[in-house]
Parts: C-alpha cells; structure tokens; sequence
C-alpha cells in the first residue's frame, strides 16, 4: 500500500486578487538554445559519449532512437546498454518481449511489474539472467515462477514482493532449488507455507546461497532451515507461527550466519538472547554496534562509514540497509499511534539515511516511507506537520529533490510523491519552492512515463494550493504542462488526469492564471473530461476547475469562454446526477458561477439545468453544507431570468428552496432566502411559498439569521410575497399581508 495526498480546494469566489511574477527575464538560462541544438551534429559524439547519453534513456527511448539512423542503431544495440532493464513503468507483455528479444542477449538484470510481465520475461530469450526482482506479485503462479527458473539456471538472486505471492507455493521453491544452482539469493514475500521439502532442496542444490528471506508467511519450517549452512544473512520478518525455542536451538548452530530479521514477529526476549549468545558470528557483528549507541539515529551512516573503511563489512552493511528500509516502509503503512515518539526521535533521521544509500531500491523504499508516514489522512489531505517538517528541517527536502533529478525513473516517482506529501504542509512547501522545487517537478510532468508524470502533477496539486506558489508554477510554465497532461493521458489514465485537473482547478482561482489556462487550451482540455471521463476523482476535479474559471466575473473572458466550449453546460448540468457528493458540489458550483452571465443562464435552463438543479435541491437535505449552499446558490442565479423563476417554480423548486432556509447554516440559508426572492417576485412561485410553509421560515430569517445578507434577503421575500400583485391569489389576504407586515417591520 502507498499513500498519496490529494488536496482538495473549496472554490475562489474573489475576483481581484495580484500575483507577483519572478524578476528573472530569461527562463531559460542555463541551458542550451533551441537552436544550438538544431545545429548540433549528434551522429558525429564520439562513440563514448553517445552511449552514456543512451544509458540515462529507458528501453523505449533507447530503441526509439536507435531507429533514426544507421550510426544510432549500431550504437544503440552496444550490449553494455542492454545489461539491465527496469520494465516497471512499462507496458511489458509478450508483443513487447519478442521486440526485446534481439537485444536482451547479454541481459543481466531485470526488474519487472506484475503477473502479465512475468509471463513475458520467458519471451526475452535472455538465458544468462543473473538477478530478477518482481514488484505486486499477487498474480503469479507456481507454473510461471518454474517455467522462469527453467529458462534461466545462471540466476543468481530473485526477489519477489513486497506484497504477498499468495498463488506461489513451495512446489515452486523446490523448482527453483533444482533449476537454478548458482542460486545466492532468494527473497519471497507471502507465500503462506514453506515446507521443510523446499527448504531442504534449496539446501542439496543451491550450496552458494548467501540470504534467504521468507517474509509475511503463515508457516516456515524453522528446523530445515538449520540446513542452510552456506546462509550467511537470514530473514523472517513478519512470519506467524514459529517455534522459537526450537528455532533459536536450530539456527544458532548455522555456521556462518551473521545477519537475521525478526522484526514483526511474535519472538521472545529469552530466544533473542539464546541466540545471540549461541552464535559466534551474531555477537561478532552485535559487538560493532557497541560504538554507536550514543547516536543511534546516525547508525545507518556509521555503517556506511565501515563499509567504506572496511571491504569486508559491505555485505553487512548493505543487508542491514536493505531490511531497514523493509522494516520502516512497512510500519510507515500501518503507522500505529504507539511508534509516533519512534519516528520523531529515530524514524525520520533513518529515512533519511536510506535516502543517501547506493541502493536504488533501498532509496526507492526510504522515498515511498517518507511519502507515507507524515500521511495522517490522505483523503482529507491531512499530513503530520511535525514529522514533516522535521523531515524539512533535516535536509530531506534538498535529498528528495536530488533523486528526483535522477534519470532512473523508480526514483523520480518515489521522490516526486514524497514531494508532494510533504508541500501540504505550507512550511514545507515554502521550501520546496525556495530550493527550486517547482521547476524540478513541472520538468518531471512532462515525463512519458505516466507514474512519474502522475506523482509530479500530484506535486504542482499540492503546492498550487498556496497563493505565493501559482505565479511560481505559471513562471516554470507549469499550466502549459498539466493542460498537455490532459490531452496526453487519455482514458485509463485517472491518476493522472485527476492531478492535473486538481492543479489547474487550484491555479484557476487566481485571475491571471486562470487567463493563461485559457489560451493553453485548458477550457476545452477540462471540458472534455468533464465530458468524457467516468472517474469521479477526475469529474470532480474537471468541475471544479471550470467552476473556478468562471467566478472571475468581468475580470476576464474565462465565463463566456466556458459558455462557448461545446457540451459545457451539458456536461456540467449531467454531472449534477452523479453518484458521487463531491462531483454534484463542483458541478453545482460550477453552474452558480456561470449563472450570473445572461447568456450563461439561457443556455443553462435549455441544456436542462433547471430540472437537474432542482432535483438536486430537493434531494442534498441530508447533504454537505457546501452542495446545498452551492444548489440553492446555482437556482438563486438562474431565477434572475423571469422565464427561469417560472419554471423554476413549476419543476417544484419552491419547496427544497424553503426547506434549505430553515437550515442553521448562514452560507446555505442566505443563498435559499435570495433565490426565494427573485422567486417572490411573480405570483404563482409567491403564492407555492405561502402554501409550502415558507412565511414563517423567511420570518424566521428575519428575526435570527447572524447573516445580515440572510435577513435582507428574507425580507425582501416577504415584501414580495405579499405585494399588491399578489393580493388575488393570497387566501385571506388582507389579513395575513397586515399581520406579516407588522413582522417585516419589526
């Protein structure tokens, strides 16, 4: 599991509002012109320099540009570029495999995604694989997992996790022991029993194996393991169901064993002890810590200190980086209330430590934990402001945002989603900004990679909810970016149309940029998934913006630019249906703002807003507070045209209207009591208002309200109720006119 804030904005109804542009004249400086790079013969590098220039390029990339030219191609089929592949972030399937396969001969690692990329790795042809590491291997099966085996006996390590392979059994382990004899390590999350038959076949024929980890397991056979003799670093972490007082008999008679994770089981202080007294090795590398204990929170550099020094240390100390990053990314996602004093006083400085190690994937764990911790609630966007600016204050920042620099796409991700945790808070933001964070995530927005793009419009999401940051990311030309996002990731893609939409919803608010969102095509662009799009994150965030663009009034064209994009208001006025609260909130908001053009409310009441809005009234009584307010607010808006008060009234709008006036919120009843006098004003909606009990709720208004707007509204309703227009269809008249009108006047 991951966390990701989504910040959520209310709408901007201020229209005036300044933002203060950058000094610097010149976006540019520091890199290279157009056109110098136009006149620059890149087939002529020497051949060294374009093959490190292909080496920071993903596979795509690589394959895309060696198809150029013949110099390219020859180039770009060097076997030292096609020694590794990190497909993570890749569609990989069979098609693509095959297409791989010429140049998969001399590949030595693979780092892929998912089930359906697992079943293409046999596709490759790539038989002298030395190291596999599978990430969300949910889907995998025995029969998959052995045939990989088969084709691969040169293989030296395989990972698979950290989710649970919960279709993996020990059938598959014994297939891998078999297979596979250069076997040194082997680490699987969540297959559910390891027996003692598969631990003993990795024993007879895997003699070279250095670390084994059988992680998150119902059951592991602790007394086979005593077997592993050649084992030199062994983890259980998170394993049910262990026999620790045979176990720690067993394993303290492992020769070489100097490394074992325990963390998050159920072992004993007494086996603990036994097994550190019992094994020569394990109180060997306890006593390195002996030097360390007075600074704890700087362990992780002192080790890196040994291993520098100390070549023999390096396997040590990159293990115990490698279960320190597990350990702390797994209780950063369950975050128990216990360990809150463990992360102020040790947990961040750790994270922080992975951050520097040499490890990507250690440093891809320590990211992913820092996004995750400082989360308290990620729907509400709501992060732990003292563990994230603790974070700050450590230098994390300035760490995160060098990884994000990386070219290797893992690392951008984790880094660009941590970012973007951190920015909600203000202080932290502040010092995104400051350090040039802005323009180093709208430069990874423009990735191709989708995930990258995601977690860096996630970013500019977040910190476009200051008002000191919208003219900063306007600046870095951030709204070109997320405007183009949209139009790049089409449908399937929700993730990141819901950030991008999100961010400009935020940048809409204020007036200059929501003019620049304008002529970057960004109305259309939010028009058509407010349109096209099924998701509700990304409706929600699609209205929202359109409804911001169009609260700048006179400021700007943006509202009669909305009114123009055809399917607008069909759309908005659709959306108003939905299922979901928040998308009827924003697309009520939406055509509120609208409505106060003259055109807009036309073309609203014939796109059929005013049945939608006021099935919408009649349905929010037990709604949020801002979609009332926003539904009442949207029929007030439309009830200045005569033709829509008399329709309003007559698709029962009259009714809802009076029973949001009896709300005790002043925003929601303020907007019921105005669209109740504009109703007021044409007999037939005042004498539904008499019949529907509206009277002594407008007298109500006027007598209580804390909004004075609320009592002048109420008032001027009654007026109008009871004006001489009125007198014919009003029962009784002249004696309810004479005794409201006393109240009126009081």
């Amino acid at each position: 599991m991951t966390r990701t804030v989504r910040r959520k904005l209310a709408h901007s109804k201020e229209k005036n509002k300044e933002i203060v542009g950058s000094d610097s004249d010149n976006p540019d400086d520091g890199c290279l012109c157009s056109s110098t790079i136009c006149d620059l013969d890149w087939t002529a590098l020497p051949d060294d320099t374009a093959i490190q220039l292909f080496s920071y390029l993903n596979y795509r990339d690589r394959a895309s540009l060696s198809a150029t030219c013949q110099t390219f191609r020859l180039l770009g089929s060097s076997p030292c570029l096609w020694d590794s592949l990190d497909l993570r972030y890749h569609k990989f399937d069979i098609t693509t495999a095959q297409l791989l396969s010429s140049r998969s001969k001399n590949l030595q690692k693979l780092r892929f995604l998912g089930g359906e990329s697992a079943d293409a790795i046999i596709s490759l042809e790539a038989r002298d694989l030395c190291e596999i590491s599978g990430y969300f291997c949910r889907d995998i099966t025995d029969a998959t997992l052995s045939m990989i085996a088969a084709r691969h006996m040169m293989l030296e390590c395989l990972q698979l996790g950290p989710d649970a392979c919960e279709r993996i059994t020990s059938f598959a382990i014994r297939v891998i022991a078999i297979c596979c004899p250069k076997l040194k390590r082997l680490q699987i999350s969540g297959v559910k029993v390891v027996t003692g038959e598969a631990i003993n076949a990795l024993a007879k024929h895997c003699r070279q194996l250095v670390e084994v980890a059988f992680m998150e397991s119902d059951s592991v056979d602790e007394f086979a393991l005593g077997n592993l003799t050649s084992v030199q670093f062994l983890s259980l972490a998170g394993t049910k169901n262990l026999k620790w007082n045979s176990a720690s008999c067993v394993w303290s008679k492992l020769p070489k064993l100097v490394g074992l994770d325990v963390s998050r089981t159920d072992i004993t202080f007494s086996s603990v002890m036994r097994l550190f007294l019992s094994s020569q090795y394990l109180k060997a590398v306890g006593s390195l810590f002996v030097d360390i204990t007075e600074n704890e929170s700087n362990m992780l550099s002192y080790w890196r200190k040994v291993k520098s020094t100390d070549r023999s240390m390096d396997a040590i100390a990159t293990w115990i980086e490698w279960i320190f990053s597990h350990f702390l990314l797994r209780i950063a996602e369950n975050n128990p209330k216990e360990l809150d004093a463990f992360w102020i006083k040790q947990g961040a400085a750790l994270l922080l430590d992975l951050l520097q190690s040499s490890q990507e994937d250690v440093q891809e764990r320590a990211a992913n934990s820092i996004a995750t911790f400082v989360v308290i609630d990620d729907e509400n966007a709501t992060v732990d402001a003292q563990r994230a600016e603790l974070v700050m204050q450590n230098g994390g920042i300035r760490l995160l945002l060098d990884l994000a620099r990386s070219y290797r796409e893992g690392l951008q991700s984790e880094a660009a989603k941590a970012i973007a945790n951190l920015s909600v808070d203000s202080k932290v933001a502040k010092a995104v900004a400051d350090i040039g964070g802005i323009n180093i995530l709208t430069g990874l927005a423009r990735s191709v990679n989708r995930l990258v793009a995601e977690e860096a419009a996630g970013g500019l999401w977040n910190l476009s909810a200051g008002e000191e940051h919208k003219g900063a990311i306007a600046e870095a030309g951030g709204i070109k970016v997320l405007v183009d996002l949209i139009y790049k990731w089409r449908a399937g893609n929700d993730g990141v149309l819901e950030r991008a939409a999100g961010a400009l919803a935020n940048l809409a608010a204020d007036d200059s940029c929501s003019m620049e969102i304008a002529v970057a095509g960004g109305v259309h662009a939010l028009v058509m998934l407010a349109r096209s799009c099924k998701f509700e994150g990304v409706q929600e965030q699609a209205a929202r913006a359109l409804a911001n663009l169009a609260a700048h009034g006179d400021n700007n064209n943006d509202n009669a630019a909305v009114r123009r994009e055809a399917g607008a208001l069909e759309a908005l006025v659709q959306l108003t249906f939905s299922q979901h609260e928040g998308v009827r909130q924003e697309a009520a908001g939406a055509l509120w703002n609208l409505s106060f053009d003259d055109k807009n409310r036309e073309a609203i009441a014939a796109a059929g807003g005013i049945t939608a809005l006021v099935s919408l009234a009649q349905s929010c009584s037990n709604s949020s507070q801002c979609l009332q307010e926003r539904a009442a607010g949207a029929l007030w808006g439309l009830s200045v045209s005569e033709a829509n008060s008399i329709a309003i009234g007559q698709e029962g709008g009259v009714a809802p209207l009076i029973a949001l006036a009896c709300s005790d919120i002043a925003d929601v009843h303020e907007t019921a009591a105005g669209a109740l006098w504009n109703l007021a004003f044409y007999p037939t909606n005042a004498l539904l208002i008499v019949e529907g009990g509206g009277v002594p709720a407008l007298i109500h208004l006027c007598s209580s309200s804390v909004s004075k707007m609320a009592r002048l509204m109420a008032a001027l309703a009654l007026a109008y109720v009871f004006d001489q227009r009125t007198e014919e269809f009003a029962p009784g008249g002249p004696f309810i006119r004479g005794n409201l009108k006393d109240h009126e006047l009081r």
